[in-house]
C-alpha cells in the first residue's frame, strides 16, 4: 500500500505557480509562499534573486502579469471572493509598495490585451458606468489613468482588438441564444454585422486580426460539428477555413506578439495536441515535445518571439515550468510547482469512454490507487463545474488525493461538456436534471460493470454545477450513491437564474436556453423540491460572498433538510466566495471530507490536524 500523502503537500500553498515572461524575456513574475499567504514574486531567469514584490495578508494573490513595457508586475485581486476585481502594479524589484491602478468600488476589471509592442498603454475592461455592461479603457500602467475607449452599446458580451490596440470586433448574444459577430473599420466607425449564427452554434469566439487588419480569426463551430479556426475577409465577409478537427474543438491559439501571425493551434482530444500553423515553428513543437514531458502549454513569449515559458503537465507528478530557447531550440526547467510530491507514488490517469444509455459516447478520466489492480473499490464520482467545461488528463490534487485514499475516481464529460464539438454540448440543453444526470448514473454503472466499483460504495462530489449534480442525484436517484458531497452547488435554478451578477446579463441567452427559463420546468429540475426524497448523508460546503451560486442556494437546502430530519452537515466560510482561495479553508473542508468518506465508504484517512476543525464554521 502506497504511504499516505499529507492533504497539506496536495491543497497547501505550492512552492511555486502561474510564472509569467517579462517583454524583454530576462525575467519571470511567479507566485509563491510569503508570510503566510501567495504573494507576487520576480526573478532573473537563470539567475537566484527571487524577491517578494505584492503581498495580501486577508487573500492569497492568484494571477502575474508584466506591464507591456517590462518595468511593473500586475495582479488582479478581488476581496473576501466577491470577485470585484481590481487592476494592481508593483515594481518588479520590491521597492515600493503596490498600487491600486483602478479603485473604483464595486466595478470589476478585467485584462483585455497586454501587448509588448505598445508599452505605453494596455486595454482593461471594466462596469464602472453600468454594472451589466463592460466598456473598453485605454489605461496607463505607469500613471493608472484610465480613458474611457469604447462604449459598449449595451448587448456585446466581450471585445477584439488589432494589432494597433484598435477594438475592432464585439460578440453580441440575442436573448434567443443565437448569436452576432459584429465589426468595425477603426475606433471611430460604426459597427456592422459581419455573420450571425444560430443558437446550436453558441459563440463565435474572435481570437486574432491579421498583422494588416484585414482578415478576422475566429473559432466557431457553424456549418461544422466541431469548432474550427476560421478567417473572415472583413471586405467581403467571405470566410475560409484555417484549422479544424472533425470531432474535438479547436481550444487555443497562439499568435506571435512580434509578427502578429498564427503560430499554432491546440486540440484536446485525450490530450492536448499542438498543430502548427506556420512551418517555421514545426521544428519548435517537435523540440518541445521531445523535452518537456506530458502535456504542455505555451502561457507566454518575449516581445521578440524568441523565448517561450511553457508549463507542463504529467498526470502522477507535480506541474512544471520551463524557459524554451527557440534559437537554440533548448527547455530548461525552470521550477517544479510542488516538488514535494515527488517522495510519493501518485496514480496515473487514464482516459476512458462508455456508451451511455441512449448510446452517447461519454469521455472521462479514470485515476485508481496506484500499484493494484482496481477491483471492486470504493469510489467517488468526481463532477466539473460549468458545467460548459471540461476535465483534462493531467495532474489534479483532489484526483490524486482520493486515489491515494483507497478510492477509483472518474472523471465524466457528460453531455453539455465542451470540448467535444456542438452536438455533444447542446445535448445538455435542458437536461440538468435529466440526460446530463443520467450520464452520472450511467458512470456509476460503468465503474461498477467494469468491476472497479463496488456498487454500494460510491459517493458523487463536485463544485458549482457540479454541486447541484451531487444535489440532483440525492434528489432524483436517491439510491444510487452512499453519500454526497456539494460545494457551492445551486438548489433551485429558478432563483440561481433571478440572482445572476448583473455583468452576466448580457449572457442571459446561454442560461436559459441551456438551462429553460420556464419556472414549472425549472422547478422540476430542482434538487430544492426534491428535498425530502434525499436520504444518503451530504456534506456542503459554501462561501458566504458567492456572487455566483449566492450563500441562499445553500440556505434553503439545509433549512429543507432539517425540517425533514435528514441528515446534512453545512459548512460556511464568511471570507471566500465560489470556491475556497484561502488554503487555511480548503484544509479545514477537505479534513471534513476525508472523514465523512471515511465514514461513509471506509477508505483510508489522514486525522485532522490542529487547525482542521470545521466546528466553528458549521451553519
Amino acid at each position: 500500500m502506497t504511504e499516505l500523502i499529507p492533504r497539506d503537500v496536495l491543497f497547501g500553498y505550492p512552492e511555486k505557480a502561474a510564472p509569467a515572461l517579462s517583454p524583454d524575456g530576462t525575467r519571470i513574475a511567479y507566485l509563491a509562499p510569503h508570510a503566510g499567504t501567495l504573494a507576487l514574486w520576480t526573478r532573473t531567469v537563470g539567475n537566484t534573486d527571487d524577491r517578494v514584490v505584492a503581498s495580501d495578508p486577508a487573500r492569497p494573490i492568484r494571477t502575474a502579469y508584466w506591464s507591456p513595457d517590462g518595468a511593473r508586475v500586475l495582479y488582479l485581486q478581488d476581496a473576501a471572493g466577491d470577485e470585484n476585481f481590481h487592476l494592481f502594479s508593483a515594481d518588479p524589484d520590491g521597492s515600493s509598495e503596490p498600487v491600486d491602478l483602478t479603485p473604483y468600488p464595486d466595478a470589476r476589471v478585467q485584462l483585455q490585451a497586454n501587448d509588448p509592442q505598445h508599452p505605453d498603454r494596455l486595454l482593461i475592461t471594466m462596469n464602472l458606468r453600468d454594472a451589466r455592461l463592460f466598456d473598453v479603457y485605454c489605461l496607463d500602467p505607469r500613471s493608472g489613468e484610465a480613458v474611457l475607449d469604447t462604449v459598449n452599446p449595451g448587448d456585446i458580451a466581450g471585445f477584439a482588438e488589432d494589432a494597433d490596440l484598435v477594438v475592432r470586433a464585439g460578440v453580441v448574444q440575442h436573448p434567443d441564444a443565437s448569436a452576432e459577430l459584429r465589426v468595425r473599420d477603426s475606433g471611430d466607425a460604426p459597427w456592422r454585422t459581419l455573420a450571425r449564427y444560430d443558437a446550436d452554434d453558441g459563440l463565435p469566439e474572435p481570437v486574432a486580426f491579421s498583422p494588416d487588419g484585414a482578415t478576422l480569426y475566429v473559432v466557431t463551430s457553424v456549418d461544422a460539428n466541431a469548432a474550427r479556426l476560421v478567417g473572415y475577409d472583413l471586405a467581403g465577409g467571405a470566410r475560409s477555413e484555417v484549422m479544424a478537427d472533425p470531432e474535438y474543438d479547436v481550444q487555443h491559439v497562439l499568435v506571435s506578439p512580434r509578427s502578429k501571425r498564427l503560430v499554432a493551434t491546440a486540440v484536446v482530444r485525450e490530450r492536448i495536441e499542438w498543430l502548427p500553423l506556420d512551418p517555421a515553428y514545426e521544428a519548435d513543437f517537435a523540440a518541445l515535445r521531445s523535452q518537456v514531458p506530458g502535456d504542455f502549454t505555451i502561457t507566454s513569449v518575449d516581445r521578440d518571439d524568441r523565448t517561450w515559458l511553457v508549463v507542463s503537465v504529467v498526470d502522477a507528478g507535480s506541474p512544471s515550468a520551463w524557459s524554451y530557447d527557440r534559437s537554440a531550440r533548448r527547455a530548461s526547467k525552470l521550477f517544479a510547482t510542488r516538488p514535494a510530491l515527488e517522495r510519493y507514488t501518485l496514480a496515473p490517469m487514464t482516459p476512458i469512454s462508455y456508451a451511455a444509455r441512449d448510446g452517447l459516447t461519454i469521455h472521462g478520466y479514470l485515476s485508481a490507487p496506484a500499484g493494484s489492480e482496481p477491483r471492486n473499490l470504493p469510489a467517488v464520482l468526481l463532477v466539473h463545474g460549468g458545467p460548459w467545461a471540461r476535465d483534462l488528463w493531467g495532474y489534479n490534487p483532489y484526483a490524486q488525493w482520493l486515489a491515494n485514499r483507497g478510492y477509483a475516481v472518474l472523471q465524466p464529460n457528460f453531455r453539455g461538456s465542451t470540448g467535444y464539438g456542438k452536438a455533444h454540448l447542446n445535448a445538455g440543453d435542458r437536461q440538468w436534471a435529466g440526460a446530463m444526470h443520467h450520464d452520472l448514473l450511467d458512470a456509476k454503472a460503468w465503474l461498477v460493470a467494469q468491476g472497479i466499483a463496488d456498487a454500494a460504495r460510491v459517493a458523487i462530489m463536485g463544485g458549482s454545477y457540479g454541486g447541484y449534480a451531487v444535489l440532483a442525484a440525492l434528489a432524483f436517484a436517491p439510491d444510487a450513491f452512499a453519500c454526497g458531497i456539494d460545494t457551492v452547488g445551486p438548489s433551485n435554478l429558478n432563483t440561481l437564474l433571478a440572482s445572476i451578477p448583473p455583468y452576466w446579463e448580457v449572457m442571459r441567452g446561454t442560461f436559459t436556453r441551456r438551462m429553460g427559463e420556464d419556472e414549472a420546468f425549472l422547478t422540476a429540475q430542482s434538487p430544492l423540491f426534491r428535498a425530502d426524497a434525499i436520504r444518503a448523508p451530504l456534506l456542503i460546503g459554501q462561501g458566504a460572498n458567492d456572487p455566483r451560486v449566492k450563500i441562499a442556494e445553500s440556505d434553503q437546502i439545509v433549512a429543507a433538510m432539517r425540517r425533514n430530519g435528514q441528515p446534512v452537515t453545512y459548512v460556511v466560510f464568511d471570507d471566500e466566495g465560489h470556491g475556497f482561495a484561502r488554503p487555511e479553508n480548503n484544509q479545514r473542508f477537505n479534513a471534513a471530507v476525508e472523514a465523512f468518506l471515511h465514514d461513509h465508504l471506509g477508505g483510508r484517512f489522514e486525522p485532522p490536524g490542529a487547525g482542521d476543525s470545521i466546528e466553528a464554521y458549521l451553519r
